[in-house]
């Protein structure tokens, strides 16, 4: 079967279509450009040829390919020019309507062989075929931006698209260079999908009082890895583009309470506050760098007292090391005295909760997140309760920061910050799964490409334990009542056998 179409014509020259079309003609297509607004399609061509030419200057182009390469673009002004073409993608403004209307017209125009192809990120595959006389020529073809540089496309089966279209769409992929993932048509398809739990817990945390954005930001870098915490990342996506996707796939599920938006980006869209490209975001921007809050400093304290730690903690054993390494006198009787700075490390419980389970003084109770294992990260996170006392606090950080770790503080929080985060991730990838979206193999490769997450979701669920994800979200509904941590039972079945999240059913 041919995986090379030899002519293409791509409708919408913005970022998008520029990379398709870059990334086409470099695979050896003849790309057609059309663009309803005058000049355009050429500007296109230029603002391509350009990158070429940059790629050449930093010896990544052999400069003798660059003529042909540029006369593999052509500028068109009408729709008609496609006739020939044997694959059209529409990369336009994310419209259903504008998007069915193109597609019938081009129906019209394109031989009954043509295959048709949408690169839309958000609006339903079927939805956008409904209106054509074949609509099993259709199918997604989601690309990520920069497309030269995201090595990731998502080709999405409508009910309709014949699997020949799919297969003959990631053989294209593939002669691009880039990684095709297969999915079924759904709200957000795969990548989009995965995502939500990143941004709209962060979120939901920042509007509980929790912590602020930047130590949110600096929790997520430092303790699980992730190259932008979820600010920076909204910053950099910016939120006229986050915020209707994150409305979409909520409003698309049925208002699923996992992919629950929040006021706070509600608001700053209306605002104008977009990110980067205006200046001021979460973060204000000077000269393309963000302005970021100092680190709080370490207290100063004059001296430290005991520290007893619960007989509950998770990783018990590591933390009375790590308290050992850190030289704190370490109080070992069943319950601690009345001196003691007590220590909890819950999953999914918030400290309050567990100070009073525990008949613990809440006064001097300090929680510390340990689903990660210490040595694994760059950073601790402490929590207070709302009782707790000012020198507890503030001995608690001195202590826990005695080595040069950055340590943070933040306010009680059932699942911390990391736990709360890295839940939702694993529990949202365990329902693509279960509604067999994509195989666990593609959700995988999709997040980790297209997302640039440390590690997979389900390979993230693996390393801190499916057990342990499923107590934090059991527990997490317990403090919150909300079903948006209600674990999928694609994770509840996996956590109870001890089977691994990636591992594929026959």
């Amino acid at each position: 079967m041919q995986t090379v179409f030899t002519s293409i014509g791509i409708v919408g020259t913005g970022a998008m279509g520029r990379g398709i079309a870059q990334i086409a003609a470099q695979a050896g297509s003849t790309v057609y450009l059309y663009d309803t607004h005058g000049g355009a399609a050429d500007a296109a061509r230029t603002h391509i040829h350009q990158q070429w030419q940059r790629l050449v200057d930093k010896g990544r182009l052999d400069e003798s390919l660059l003529p042909a390469l540029v006369q593999r673009l052509v500028p068109v002004t009408s729709l008609h020019d496609f006739a020939a073409c044997e694959l059209v993608v529409e990369a336009i403004v994310e419209r259903l309507d504008a998007k069915q209307e193109l597609l019938k017209q081009l129906e019209a125009i394109v031989s009954p062989e043509a295959v048709l192809a949408s690169n839309t990120s958000s609006l339903s595959i079927t939805a956008v075929a409904a209106p054509l006389q074949r609509p099993q020529r259709m199918a997604g073809f989601h690309f990520f931006n920069p497309v030269p540089l995201m090595k990731v496309v998502e080709v999405v089966a409508g009910l309709r698209t014949d699997p020949h279209v799919c297969t003959r769409l990631a053989g294209y992929a593939r002669a691009m260079g880039h990684t095709p993932v297969m999915a079924q048509d759904t709200p957000g398809f795969i990548v989009n999908h995965a995502g939500r739990g990143y941004g709209t817990e962060a979120l939901r945390i920042v509007s509980e009082g929790v912590a602020d954005f930047a130590t949110v930001d600096r929790i997520l870098r430092d303790q699980v890895g992730f190259k932008l915490g979820p600010f920076e990342l909204l910053d950099l996506t910016a939120l006229d583009v986050s915020h209707p996707v994150m409305e979409s796939i909520y409003r698309q599920y049925y208002d699923e309470p996992r992919f629950r938006p929040s006021v706070i980006t509600a608001q700053r869209l209306s605002g104008g506050l977009l990110g980067r490209k205006s200046g001021e975001g979460f973060y204000r921007y000077v000269d393309g760098a963000p302005e970021l809050p100092a680190e709080p400093p370490v207290p100063e304290v004059s001296g430290l007292p005991p520290v007893w730690v619960s007989t509950r903690a998770a990783r018990r054993a590591e933390l009375y090391q790590l308290l050992k390494d850190l030289g704190a006198t370490i109080e070992t009787g069943t319950s601690p005295s009345a001196q003691a700075l007590t220590l909890v490390a819950p999953l999914g419980f918030d400290v309050t909760t567990v100070a009073v389970v525990e008949r613990l003084d809440p006064a001097r109770t300090i929680g510390i997140d340990m689903l990660i294992d210490d040595a694994a990260t760059r950073r601790r996170v402490l929590a207070t309760n709302p009782a707790t006392r000012e020198d507890m606090r503030d001995a608690a950080h001195a202590l826990f920061a005695r080595d040069g770790k950055p340590v943070s503080v933040i306010r009680d929080s059932g699942g911390f910050v990391t736990q709360r985060v890295v839940a939702s991730i694993v529990n949202i990838a365990a329902d693509i799964c279960q509604q067999r979206i994509c195989s666990p193999k593609d959700l995988e490769t999709a997040v980790t490409l297209g997302l640039g997450y440390p590690l997979g979701p389900l390979a993230m669920g693996d390393r801190w334990g499916p057990t342990n994800i499923l107590e934090v979200l059991f527990n997490m509904q317990t403090v919150y009542g909300d079903p948006r941590y209600r674990p999928s039972p694609w994770l509840r079945r996996r956590g109870a056998i001890g089977l691994s999240l990636t591992h594929e059913e026959p």
